[in-house]
């Protein structure tokens, strides 16, 4: 899906505005000589923008529009160097909460619904973006934030939540606290609006039948607005992004080179309109491709594939390249284990390992089920691991994120 006219002068209207704001990317587009775009190949010749290249501008060097039209700024976590800081005028927060309500009704979702927000508020995009979106949709805002799992079914109950807006982590940790209690019957809730992190087709059926709800997976990053970017429809078949406020490119990772409709890659974003910190060419890590084709829904709006991981998710073990996915879609093939495992990589003697922790029921032999998995793994991927099978519940839940990863080679 090549970028059209429209696209390309909305393009030209904000490197415009980058180099007249001598802010930190219009000085890397006009060290490169770049004014304006004049055709989709030229479009395609733009140096890509990186996270390194938004760290290196902290503070506030990619503040593009004038300080005094500056609203809000969000920042990313900043686990790894500096946090990157991206600052909003009203029209971006505005056009972001259309965005976001534009997922809303995409999912069903009413001014008669009640919405119960667990995701993170402050510097993080993800509560104030559910929040905007919700509050421009007229619903009813339920804004708990994250944690306190014993007020947010309390709330649940009382209030009559019909909507859930979580982490997949937070929303298994919600359902399986909900079956524990024995409070279903109480709990008022029809759809869940799911974003922040990859989630399995297991980890999804799980929450879905525990809640009785349907699943709809929102997307979004940081730099680009927040969550609310795109979101899937009643069909499941991909998200549906806003072209008219972004242009996403898939690009092979190793060679940059932009691929065609259908093909899996990394996504790439241009922001079309964004004043505060617009972005051309962001390399997003993540992996998807473009769905070719119209979806069944009748929306005119494209589709991306759900996200598969990241370009920097990759693990280098024993001289082999392995991602978390297909780990996980070996696990997807045993009925018998639950959606939640944990990977732990290790350095002893002089070797790396490899242990993988599955959790099951109590009715099934757990030394046979390791053996059976380790045997799939290495099929699969080239090497065994050490597979342990523990009970259901007995790894780590979360209010955020999940860690599925823990290499402890360079702890």
């Amino acid at each position: 899906m090549k970028i059209n006219d429209k696209q390309l002068a909305q393009v030209n209207d904000r490197i415009k505005a980058l180099i007249a704001s001598n802010s930190f990317y219009g000085k890397k587009l006009e060290d490169a000589g770049i004014s304006e775009v004049c055709s989709a190949e030229d479009f395609e010749k733009l140096p890509f923008s990186e996270k390194k290249d938004l760290r290196d501008a902290y503070p506030l060097g990619l503040m593009t529009a004038p300080e005094e039209e500056i609203v809000r700024i969000h920042s990313s976590s900043g686990t790894t160097g500096k946090p990157v800081i991206i600052p909003y005028t009203a029209k971006d927060v505005d056009d972001w909460g259309e965005m976001f309500k534009r997922c809303y009704e995409v999912a069903g979702i009413t001014n008669k619904d009640r919405i119960q927000i667990t995701p993170g508020y402050g510097l993080w995009t993800a509560g104030i973006g559910f929040q905007n979106g919700c509050e421009k949709l007229g619903a009813m805002a339920v804004p708990m934030g994250p944690g306190n799992t014993e007020k947010q079914l309390e709330m649940m109950q009382a209030l009559e939540t019909t909507v859930l807006c979580s982490t997949s982590s937070y929303a298994l940790l919600l359902a399986e606290e909900i079956q524990k209690r024995g409070i279903k019957d109480k709990i008022h809730l029809k759809k869940g609006v799911i974003g922040s992190e990859r989630w399995s087709d297991k980890m999804r059926e799980r929450i879905s039948t525990e809640l009785g709800i349907e699943l709809y997976d929102i997307y979004g990053l940081t730099e680009i607005y927040g969550p609310g970017i795109g979101i899937n429809c009643e069909h499941n078949t991909g998200m549906h992004y806003w072209d008219d406020y972004l242009y996403l490119e898939i690009i092979d990772p190793k060679t940059g080179e932009t691929l065609p409709d259908g093909e899996w890659g990394e996504i790439v974003i241009t922001t079309l309109v964004k004043e505060g910190a617009p972005l051309i060419r962001y390399r997003t890590h993540d992996l998807s491709r473009i769905i070719p084709g119209k979806c069944a829904c009748g929306r005119e709006f494209p589709r991306i594939d759900t996200i598969r991981g990241r370009t920097d998710d990759m693990m280098k073990i024993k001289g082999v390249n392995v991602f978390p996915s297909q780990i996980e879609e070996v696990l997807a093939e045993f009925d018998e284990i639950s959606s939640e495992y944990q990977i732990r990589i290790s350095h002893l003697d002089g070797k790396d390992t490899m242990r993988i922790y599955v959790e099951t029921n109590g009715h099934v032999d757990f030394a046979d089920l390791a053996k059976r998995i380790a045997e799939k793994v290495k099929s699969r991927i080239g090497f065994t691991p050490i597979v342990k099978v523990v009970e259901i519940g007995v790894l780590p839940r979360s209010m955020k994120k999940t860690a599925r990863v823990i290499d402890e080679r360079f702890d």
